[in-house]
This record gives C-alpha cells, sequence and structure tokens, in this order.
C-alpha cells in the first residue's frame, strides 16, 4: 500500500509533471552567437528538435554550461527556455547549480520572484505552472568530509521551501554521493521530492530503491542505455542524458523498444549508440576548456544541424569563448557516418526549407 507521502508525490507529479510521466529529459547544450551572446533562435531550433521525442528539460544543466555562467547568462537563457517550454508545451527543471547551501537558497529565492514578476502571479506554484516549470534541480552541497547528516540537513533545507524539487547526484563536482539511507529517510519525509538524477555511475541508490519510494529515478549516466529501464530489469524510470541533444530519436526509439517487449533491437541500437558516443567524448577529452558533455555534444550537434555539408560552417563556440577545433569538429563527423548517424540533411535545412 502506497503512504500518505507516495500518496502526496503522486498529486504533485501529476500537477506538475504531467500524466504520462516523459521517460526522457535532456540538459540541452547552449548555443551562442560568434560575438557570444546566447543565441535563441539557434536553440529554438534545436529544441523544436528535441521536443518531438525529449519530455522535459534541464537548463541551465552542467551540459548546458551552467556551473560556468554568471547570473546574468542564467537569467538570460532562463527567460528563453521558460518561452520555449511553453511554446513547445514542455517541461522545464531549474538547475540551481550552486555548491553552497546559502548560494542555493538565494537563487531559488530569486527564482521564485522572477517567475512571479514575470507571470504576475502571486502564488508561486501558480507562476512556476504558467511558465511551464517543473522543478527546482538541486545538488548536494560540495565537499568530501560532509557527513550524510550534514547533507541529508542541507538536502532538507531546501525541501523545506515546498517547492516541487529535484535532487541530483552528481559526485564528480559534489566530491560526494547521497547514501541509499539519505536518499530513502528525505523521500520518506518530502512528498515534494519528485524525481533523483543519478551521474555516478555507481547507481546506488537505484538499486537499493528500486522504485519502492515512488521518487522518479532517471539516469544521467552515458552508456548501455538498453540495460537501466525497469522494462529490462533495471532499476530506473527513465533517462536524463546529455546525449539526448542529438539522438532524442533514438533514445527515444530505445524506450519505445524496451516498452513493446522488442528487447534484442533497443540491445542493437544501444549498441551502436554507445560506440558512437564513447568515440566523441574521447576526441574531446583533452580540450582545455569547457566539459566533455557540452563539448562533444556541440559538436555532434553541429552535423545533426548541418548535416554533410557541416564541414563548411564554422565550428560552435564554447562558453569560454573559443571554438571547437575544426579537426575535433571533422572527427567527430567521421565518427557519426562510420555509426550511420550522419544526416544528409540538417535539421536547420530543413527548419529553412519548411
Amino acid at each position: 500500500m502506497p503512504t500518505q507521502i507516495q500518496k502526496q508525490r503522486q498529486l504533485w507529479r501529476q500537477r506538475f509533471v504531467g500524466a504520462p510521466v516523459p521517460r526522457l529529459w535532456c540538459p540541452p547544450i547552449t548555443h551562442y552567437t560568434a560575438s557570444g551572446e546566447i543565441n535563441a533562435g539557434r536553440m529554438e531550433a534545436h529544441w523544436t528538435r528535441m521536443a518531438q521525442h525529449v519530455g522535459g528539460f534541464l537548463v541551465p544543466g552542467s551540459t548546458g554550461d551552467g556551473w560556468e555562467m554568471d547570473p546574468d547568462e542564467i537569467s538570460q537563457l532562463l527567460t528563453i527556455a521558460t518561452d520555449l517550454a511553453t511554446r513547445l508545451n514542455s517541461r522545464l527543471l531549474v538547475g540551481v547549480l550552486r555548491t553552497e547551501l546559502e548560494e542555493m537558497l538565494t537563487v531559488i529565492t530569486q527564482t521564485v520572484t522572477w517567475l512571479k514578476d514575470s507571470t504576475g502571479k502571486d502564488d508561486v506554484l501558480q507562476a512556476m505552472l504558467a511558465r511551464h516549470v517543473a522543478g527546482f534541480t538541486v545538488c548536494p552541497p560540495r565537499g568530501a568530509d560532509l557527513t550524510q547528516e550534514e547533507i541529508k540537513l542541507s538536502l532538507a533545507r531546501v525541501l523545506d521551501l515546498g517547492l516541487p524539487t529535484a535532487i541530483y547526484q552528481l559526485p564528480q563536482i559534489t566530491q560526494n554521493e547521497i547514501s541509499p539511507t539519505t536518499f530513502a529517510a528525505l523521500a520518506a519525509h518530502y512528498s515534494n521530492f519528485l524525481m533523483f538524477k543519478d551521474t555516478s555511475g555507481t547507481d546506488r541508490v537505484p538499486l537499493v530503491d528500486h522504485g519502492s519510494s515512488g521518487v522518479m529515478l532517471v539516469r544521467g549516466a552515458e552508456g548501455d542505455y538498453a540495460k537501466w529501464l525497469r522494462e529490462a530489469g533495471g532499476p530506473y524510470d527513465g533517462f536524463l542524458l546529455s546525449t539526448a541533444n542529438c539522438f532524442a530519436p533514438e533514445l527515444s526509439e530505445i524506450i519505445t523498444q524496451l516498452e513493446t517487449g522488442e528487447v534484442k533491437t533497443a540491445q542493437r541500437l544501444s549498441r551502436r549508440l554507445n560506440e558512437t558516443i564513447s568515440a566523441a567524448f574521447a576526441v574531446v577529452a583533452d580540450l582545455p576548456y569547457g566539459n566533455p558533455f557540452a563539448n562533444a555534444n556541440k559538436a555532434m550537434d553541429h552535423w545533426m544541424a548541418h548535416g554533410q555539408c557541416a564541414d563548411q560552417i564554422p565550428p560552435p563556440r564554447t562558453h569560454a569563448g573559443a571554438h571547437l577545433p575544426h579537426e575535433v569538429v571533422t572527427e567527430i563527423g567521421r565518427i557519426l557516418q562510420k555509426n550511420g548517424f550522419l544526416p544528409a540533411i540538417g535539421y536547420l535545412q530543413d527548419t529553412r526549407q519548411r
């Protein structure tokens, strides 16, 4: 029998995430103009392509340069993102990528004020719904020496705000991990704890919880896509993946194949994707700026957008100001072609033709 908290969590999820709950989410890359401004038009074309397969977005996420942006850039990006989520009838998780608890609380408070002002609504939950905001996403505070009690108390401060919340397991940045016991304690107490994203690669919390809490579990680590969802015996409800920037149709197809019992077909496509993505990440591994998730997806998206003429288009700009090296973009194009993922016509060309 579901507990009262689980029943309330279901009501939260129905109100803010919807039904059916999307199984594929994406932290979109941020596109820039040649002079470094956020390119709203380019992002609209990219989101429009993804929205056919992706049910929700995390902005700003690590892949979208969220750890590198200043407050003004984040404000501009959120304006664009909420406009797009509303226009495309999608959902938006607001990423609060801060390493200190007080900073997280300040950013959430500022975002709440902005949502109220931008919608003219005094009630924050009504303002969130009006802008298609499904919740706020936070990580534990940074610190390898933090105890589980300290992590729990910090995340409880965020959940005590009474807002729909997703928690992001990201030890690559936070230098710590939420334990299954800490997760279970928070899930048992807070019905507004709606989603848990795990990018650790160890999957400790989902492997213990396996859906028993009613918190939606989404995997953020790349690779072996066909083995992680419940239909394949895995512990996850869905994915929140950087590579949905470029492979949303294929990832969505894997989910559908698993849902319809076509496990071997899903495994074959998963292997092709895994080989392609692993090779692309290896190409960008030594770049001295950005992060591999953003850099690899920017390079792959360049080919998805421009098709086989992408080599003739200037490479995409990173948040640091540098453009991706031409040889990196070219090599990733070869990887896409080798594995059968290079489009003849890019989605920007299709948009212009329409």
